[in-house]
């Protein structure tokens, strides 16, 4: 069965690169989910600045991203189209509703990785890392069964 698959396909299907179709919606789900991983970020950094500091300035967010402040200011400008913060000449940077609620989400999808890390014997600086990365790619199915993991081990 799996010859007779083969053979049905297309050169151009059965090459190593597989069909070009397939493969560019594969990238533009990566260039998606890239450009969420970054709107998750700053919602919740913004959310922990607020809640620490009182307010979050762009000034705050290019030092604690290591970027540059024109880099923050491009960002900000875009999360302003999605509705996720409002921002104000010489002001503070504030949530949206629609942000505060993309930042618990993200803060709960983080807890989850880091605690499934832990449970599994992730060293504690290996684990914040990590976590800072998989958090915005794992499915929830898959965060189900980590939530599951680390609560049986916590």
């Amino acid at each position: 069965m799996a010859n007779e698959d083969k053979a049905s396909r297309s050169p151009r299907d059965r090459s190593r690169l597989g069909d070009p179709t397939r493969q560019a919606a594969g990238f533009d789900r990566m260039r998606q989910a890239r450009q969420m991983e970054v709107a998750e970020d700053y919602v919740e950094l913004i959310a922990d600045l607020i809640a620490e500091e009182g307010e979050a300035r762009a000034v705050d967010l290019a030092e604690r991203f290591g970027v540059s402040n024109a880099t923050v200011n491009k960002t900000l400008a875009r999360l302003q189209r999605e509705d996720l913060v409002q921002t104000r000449p010489y002001r503070s940077i504030f949530l949206t509703d629609a942000g505060t609620e993309m930042a618990k989400a993200s803060r709960r999808r983080h807890q989850i990785v880091l605690g499934f890390l832990h449970a599994i014997g992730v060293p504690a600086e290996a684990a914040a890392i990590d976590a800072e990365g998989i958090e915005h790619h794992v499915s929830e199915e898959t965060l189900a069964v980590f939530e599951k993991i680390a609560n049986q081990k916590g």
